[in-house]
């Protein structure tokens, strides 16, 4: 007898309905499985069949066939399990439903071998995927997934937590009711900021901090540039207690990167901005993402947050190069033979060095004992094109006696991140008829003299500079949009020459490389 039960499975953050079909025939008892699996799929059939007789149901000794269609599709995971055990039940009919199975019923789920049904990862995007190929589906997954799962609110999601409790549910014999969700999931709540370094917490360093905030204010890249000691991390890792709260669209996204992964790490929703460091022997792969099915990396994984380089001159040059193009188009493309998968890559890069190999170079109070040539070359392996990606270059001082003992405290993030979210707001009306544009930072060069326009004073300061330290085209557009931060903040309509003779400030490296 056959049986038909819908699954779903995913090829990057895109979903593809699968059918799940169960033939159960007359013959030398076999489980054949056919329909492109890879290894973990086709070890469901002995999680399958330990499941099924310790849950009272019988394993039939028969010739069993499944087909996962389309055939062509490679297929991962362990997400066809549950439905693979119920086209068995169905084709054997141990299970009788009343009015058969619902065509708009899709059923995911790991089993374990005593019948319960485990979580899996990608379960949003599995569900996000469904909404968009069914609206009118019913999703059955696992208990604990059932809140993350209910997140997109578009279809009603039942939790189970075992074989027999789905089969009594489908003929009738209990009630399940669909996972709840309210909008205070997408809030963050006070102890959301557990962990993280608040701006209070670092003394002095009242000039990077400065820049700090007009990075947060405008989506902007930034490097720290500064010896040993100075706070450089600290600094890096205050960064995302000064962005804007995530929307709900970000936290969505946010989580089915996370959940895509497996790192929701018992979360359902993902509610403060990412914060991503790897570390320097980080190979290429694991930044931008890869493997057979291919899986998000860390550039996908700061998505919406934060990105931070620690020493940044000790990547590879290879692996510096392959954020060029994910900084400018915000997403990241993998193509494999199979297909090729777009993930998300919209973050903040935040990255560190030291000025020169020793580190002390400029300090005045310990010798530096590099060569200009050292120098030259240590910052030459931040190539070019990639600093005309960082809008601002800012050089960290040592942090003096003083500062570390003043007994005024040091601002909070929460006021800082409130100046941040005016000057978002004010840009998120100035951009609001700009498809895919919401900060400064995204301003394509089209647009520039129409939202930072120039005086005459401003212009002719910004000639100077441009002529006399050979700014490239995009250093030149990145100081605009900076100083359009700048006046942002201030609540400024327009660009002045303070605005302009600020954001040079922040071309450190322009005047070394």
């Amino acid at each position: 007898m056959l049986s038909i039960v819908k699954s779903i499975s995913l090829i990057g953050l895109e979903a593809y309905a699968i059918a799940i079909e169960v033939d159960v025939s007359n013959g030398l008892p076999s489980f054949d499985m056919v329909g492109l699996p890879d290894a973990a799929v086709r070890e469901s059939k002995e999680r399958v069949k330990a499941a099924l007789r310790n849950s009272g149901f019988v394993f039939p000794g028969k010739k069993i066939i499944v087909n996962l269609a389309p055939a062509d599709l490679k297929k991962d995971g362990t997400n066809f399990d549950l439905a693979i055990a119920l086209g068995l039940l169905l084709a054997t009919e141990q299970i009788r439903l009343p009015s058969g199975l619902d065509s708009h019923s899709y059923f995911l789920g790991e089993l374990s071998l005593d019948g319960g049904i485990s979580p899996i990862n990608g379960i949003l995007p599995l569900v996000d995927g469904i909404s968009k190929l069914d609206p009118a589906a019913r999703v059955f997954l696992p208990a604990e997934n059932g809140a993350e799962g209910a997140l997109t609110g578009k279809v009603p999601v039942y939790p189970l937590r075992n074989i027999e409790e789905t089969a009594a549910f489908l003929m009738e014999e209990m009630e399940i009711l669909p996972a709840p969700v309210t909008e205070a999931d997408f809030q963050i709540g006070p102890g959301d900021f557990d962990g993280a370094v608040d701006m209070a917490d670092i003394r002095g360093q009242q000039g990077v901090k400065r820049a700090m905030e007009i990075a947060a204010a405008g989506g902007h890249n930034i490097l720290l540039i500064g010896g040993p000691g100075s706070g450089k991390t600290m600094l890096a890792k205050s960064m995302p207690t000064i962005l804007p709260a995530l929307t709900r669209q970000e936290a969505l996204e946010t989580t089915r990167i996370y959940s895509l992964a497996g790192e929701l790490n018992g979360e359902s929703i993902i509610r403060r901005r990412p914060y991503r460091s790897p570390h320097h022997t980080a190979t290429a792969p694991s930044l931008i993402g890869g493997g057979s099915f291919p899986r998000p990396g860390e550039i996908s994984l700061a998505s919406n947050g934060v990105l931070f380089l620690d020493e940044i001159v000790e990547f590879p040059k290879h692996v510096l190069q392959v954020l060029r193009q994910p900084l400018e188009e915000k997403a990241i493309t993998i193509a494999r033979a199979s297909a090729a998968v777009r993930f998300p890559a919209d973050f903040q890069l935040v990255c560190a060095c030291n000025p020169c190999p020793c580190g002390y170079y400029g300090d005045p109070d310990k010798e530096c004992h590099c060569s200009p040539g050292q120098i030259r070359r240590y910052l030459g392996r931040l190539s070019g094109p990639l600093l005309d990606r960082i809008d601002l270059h800012v050089e960290v001082g040592r942090v003096r006696f003083h500062d570390l003992h003043e007994k005024n405290r040091e601002e909070p993030s929460v006021q800082i991140r409130q100046r941040v979210e005016e000057a978002r707001s004010l840009q998120a009306r100035r951009y609001r008829d700009m498809a895919g544009i919401y900060c400064n930072a995204q301003l394509d060069r089209r647009f520039l003299e129409t939202f930072c326009p120039l005086d005459d004073k401003g212009r002719q300061l910004l000639e100077r500079v441009f002529d006399r330290m050979h700014l490239s085209a995009r250093a030149h557009d990145r100081i605009l949009k900076v100083a359009r931060t700048i006046a942002d903040l201030e609540g400024a309509a327009g660009i002045a020459g303070h605005h302009i003779a600020e954001a040079v400030q922040y071309r450190a490296l322009d005047k070394v490389i």
